[in-house]
């Protein structure tokens, strides 16, 4: 059970139930006007109580997020999972290539991530995705297991607070072997999926840091300051290095590598119950280790 619990303070006494949840607890209305309407969303004390509740010096408001929640409606689908990090509020999964995140109508029936997390958690749970991947992309992503963890870890994400790192092999090397881009991103004309640096596009800005070089190719290690559909792709692709096997802005080369040689390998965020920093890693896959020892 994921619970909230707040003790009332001398501060807080004779503020509404309501009052809390919003202020010190940061509840949406949406959410607590789904908390009302249950039998165990709400209690004072252990006994249930509504929104307009006074509350005294000392009583305990427990909050049960999961009495809030709506049942899932993506069909399990048994997958073996990569968990480096899981409690009763959110979990980390590293993900597999070619797997993609949530389903598509591009590819009906197409197992997903969502579908292998509905297993894991139990048919009708909700699936709350705080960061995606694409498909062919590897390594490590959060989700959240009800509403207000999500709204919480989506605060973080939007702030700069919530640090994505990623390892890619990338054709050529980057000049300056350290830097920024700081290009726009907008679609493409006549592409459905295909992004391009546009400068009436949507702002875009990654760090880059060359790491080693091996026969042509570089590895390189990158941190995106923004969250841009394809960001790390196309800002790699306009400085003239692509990364390896990326079919849409480079070279396919499936002997190589049958994807884009790009992994997640690092995520940082603050718990959002607890505030304890969270820090966890994925080691390289083996495909892109293969790129570099060829």
């Amino acid at each position: 059970m994921a619970l909230l619990e707040l003790t009332v303070t001398p501060a807080q006494c004779g503020r509404t139930v309501r009052s809390l949840l919003k202020g010190e607890l940061g509840l949406s209305g949406t959410l607590t006007g789904r908390l009302k309407r249950t039998e165990t969303g709400l209690t004072v004390n252990g006994r249930r109580v509504f929104t307009s509740y006074v509350l005294q010096t000392g009583d305990r408001l427990a909050v049960d997020l999961d009495a809030a929640e709506r049942p899932g409606t993506v069909p399990p689908v048994p997958m073996e999972l990569d968990v480096p990090y899981e409690d009763e509020y959110l979990l980390v999964v590293n993900k597999p290539a070619p797997l993609a995140c949530i389903p598509s109508s591009l590819a009906p029936g197409e197992p997903t991530l969502a579908a292998g997390l509905a297993h894991r958690m139990g048919e009708g749970a909700s699936i709350h995705l705080v960061n995606r991947l694409d498909r062919g992309t590897t390594g490590l992503l959060a989700a959240a297991k009800n509403a207000w963890v999500h709204d919480r870890l989506s605060r973080q994400l939007h702030s700069g607070a919530f640090l994505r790192r990623y390892l890619a092999v990338c054709e050529g090397t980057p000049e300056p072997r350290e830097g920024t881009v700081a290009l726009p991103i907008g679609r493409a004309q006549g592409s459905a999926i295909r992004r391009q640096a546009d400068p009436t596009g949507r702002s875009a800005v990654t760090d880059y840091r060359v790491l080693e070089e091996r026969g042509g190719f570089s590895l390189v290690a990158l941190t995106p300051r923004t969250g841009r559909t394809h960001q790390i792709r196309v800002h790699m692709a306009a400085i003239g290095c692509p990364l390896a096997g990326d079919w849409l802005y480079g070279t396919e080369n499936h002997e190589l590598i049958p994807r884009p040689a790009l992994h997640a390998a690092e995520l940082e965020l603050a718990h959002p119950v607890t505030g304890r920093t969270l820090r966890l890693t994925a080691p390289l896959p083996e495909d892109i280790k293969h790129v570099l020892e060829r």
